[in-house]
């Protein structure tokens, strides 16, 4: 006989466990309104895997993005907030006055749902990326770099991200390249000035990779080079991508407003089309994505929760 599914009700449910919704749980659980927090993963968001975080108020200047993390989410249970960790939300439906959320265990139902799902690393779309996932191809360099000490890397990308990492992954590396497929990085100057300045790293610039080799894991990665138009065979260990993001909005299809790559559209309240829906974070139509942008989205997303909550 299968096991009766749990019903729980609570005031506010906030779908998602980063920067935002963490600051969201904050701001409800002060607030005195029961606050529930479904994270799908481990509570922490994109921001969690992130080295060091050096521009984010109130630290010292540089802190791991675990420890930020971490901190958040004492404080939101300090709060009486109830964050669930490793729950996959299977089944939403935001159109009535009471919201209902379902998962494997348990049916949640509220009056707000706070959406702060964030968004995933994009997957590098070339033969033998899907193969050798985890076994060479990560998108992680916080969680899979400390198992390359004294190898050779390969990071993906120009922004931020990718610079970071690299940079991050010259402590366990003997050599890493960034692979870029323009002559310039798109990333903030202090990143580049790290780069340029490292000198474990080497820049292949106008570079994208056609195809990831190996057997059992990693071992050469086919490049090709668009001014010269000639591919060449480098022998590497792994491949970290940073190539962007993308929301994981596919639940709230249909029920909220999206752009046309899936980003939920609010207004600067943080409000979407359906009454007591709010969405925050990386998941949210925006220019800027930031740790400390998407915990000032969930901070006002919880104020209009409560607003609404109580009007």
């Amino acid at each position: 006989m299968d096991k009766e599914k749990q019903k729980i009700e609570c005031d506010v449910l906030i779908l998602g466990g980063g920067p935002a919704g963490l600051s969201a749980a904050i701001y409800c659980g002060r607030a005195k309104l029961k606050t529930v927090v479904l994270e799908e993963g481990v509570p922490g968001g994109q921001a969690a895997t992130t080295y060091h975080i050096a521009n984010y108020p109130g630290t010292s200047g540089v802190i791991n993005g675990a420890e930020l993390t971490n901190n958040m989410r004492h404080q939101a249970e300090y709060f009486q907030a109830d964050i669930q960790s490793g729950v996959k939300v299977q089944e939403v439906n935001l159109i009535s006055d009471k919201k209902v959320v379902k998962t494997e265990n348990a049916d949640y139902a509220s009056r707000a749902v706070i959406i702060a799902t964030g968004a995933q690393p994009r997957k590098l779309q070339v033969e033998g990326a899907d193969t050798f996932k985890s076994r060479g191809v990560h998108y992680c360099a916080t969680c899979d770099g400390p198992f390359y000490q004294g190898k050779r890397v390969i990071v993906v990308g120009g922004g931020n991200s990718a610079l970071q990492e690299a940079v991050f992954l010259t402590r366990f590396a003997e050599q890493v390249a960034i692979v870029h497929q323009f002559d310039h990085f798109q990333g903030s100057k202090v990143a580049q000035e790290e780069v340029f300045n490292n000198p474990k790293i080497k820049i292949r610039w106008n570079s994208t990779i056609r195809k990831i080799h190996g057997d059992d894991k990693v071992s050469q990665v086919t490049v090709y080079n668009s001014v010269t138009g000639q591919e060449e065979t480098v022998e590497t260990d792994a491949v970290f991508v940073y190539i962007g993001t993308e929301p994981k909005s596919e639940l709230f299809k249909g029920q909220v407003d999206m752009d046309e790559a899936g980003y939920i559209i609010t207004d600067g309240e943080m409000r979407t089309k359906l009454p007591g829906v709010f969405a925050a974070g990386d998941i949210r139509k925006k220019e800027v994505r930031q740790a400390i942008t998407a915990a000032g989205d969930g901070a006002t997303a919880a104020v209009n929760a409560e607003k609404y909550l109580t009007s």
